[in-house]
């Protein structure tokens, strides 16, 4: 997947934009902006990539992404069917950091909004939110001047002070990512993504990035604090999760989908990071799953 950096600023008139986004389908494009992003869908299934996190995705869902975090919503095969009549709905909006000014957020009364933005720079997707949160933000679209600018304060701040949530991306995705000035890391997330499933070796993403491979390794150790066999197979177990969540598909054949070259080598994996097997509770270990990979080392 190339990544593309995307124009979401505001319109003169506001300081963040409220849009309803209804198509065939999602944007298929794997993107990034300066604009942190508050993302509710309305409907639509699929799969959900933000940073070097992989997860299925549903109707009801709040995700709030920091600013330049990479992110995609792909929606499930059968949305490009010829013919389909389905449809992807979801309520997006888009806002800077200082959308109220300079240095709002150091006021003593702002410090939970604050500490959800920073939570935000990993991805955050809200759980067990009341089902009027959705409505609320739809609200949004009929609000202008103060009192859209209020509604969404207040939209914030209960966000904010919600004890259940999680963390997406890895934060070593986010530093790396952060970091690079240069087009190397990007070439490398890049490459991962679109070859996960397939049969690749840490030398074949070395000669992306333009490094001899023990230089690749090292590297990729010291920003990710993970040997890069590590990661390919969290974010391949990530993508296996989806798919045993769909129950489209039998432990064995999520396990070559995934990109595993065998059904021991899965196996044996998820029992070193998880501590049991897909094969016989496949739907607790996807549950499990959806903790983050990385508070589990």
């Amino acid at each position: 997947m190339k990544l593309h950096l995307l124009d979401r600023a505001s319109a003169q008139h506001s300081s963040f934009t409220v849009s309803m986004n209804r198509y065939s389908h999602f944007l298929k494009i794997w993107h990034h902006h300066p604009e942190l992003e508050l993302v509710a869908i309305k409907k639509s299934t699929g799969t959900r990539f933000i940073g070097d996190s992989i997860e299925k995705f549903e109707e009801g869902e709040v995700v709030l992404i920091g600013k330049h975090l990479p992110h995609m919503w792909l929606n499930d095969d059968s949305y490009f069917e010829e013919g389909s009549q389905k449809v992807a709905e979801a309520l997006a909006v888009h806002f800077t950091q200082d959308f109220l000014g300079q240095g709002w957020l150091s006021k003593p009364e702002m410090q939970s909004i604050s500490k959800l933005f920073d939570l935000a720079e990993q991805g955050v997707k809200f759980i067990g939110l009341p089902p009027r949160t959705i409505d609320e933000i739809e609200d949004l679209l009929g609000l202008h001047g103060f009192d859209k600018a209020l509604g969404f304060l207040k939209i914030l701040n209960r966000l904010s002070r919600h004890p259940s949530y999680r963390l997406l991306s890895s934060s070593g995705f986010v530093n790396s990512f952060r970091k690079s000035d240069n087009e190397n890391l990007d070439r490398i997330y890049e490459y991962i993504f679109k070859n996960f499933n397939t049969p690749i070796h840490s030398k074949d993403v070395a000669e992306v990035a333009h490094m001899n491979a023990s230089a690749f390794s090292r590297f990729f150790k010291r920003v990710h604090r993970k040997t890069f066999t590590r990661y390919l197979n969290e974010i391949r177990v990530g993508y296996a999760c989806k798919l045993l969540m769909e129950n489209k598909n039998s432990v064995s054949s999520v396990c070559y989908e995934s990109g595993f070259n065998n059904i021991s080598n899965f196996n044996t994996f998820s029992r070193n990071v998880f501590l049991f097997s897909p094969f016989y509770y496949p739907y607790q270990y996807c549950q499990y799953l959806m903790y983050p990979i990385l508070h589990l080392h």
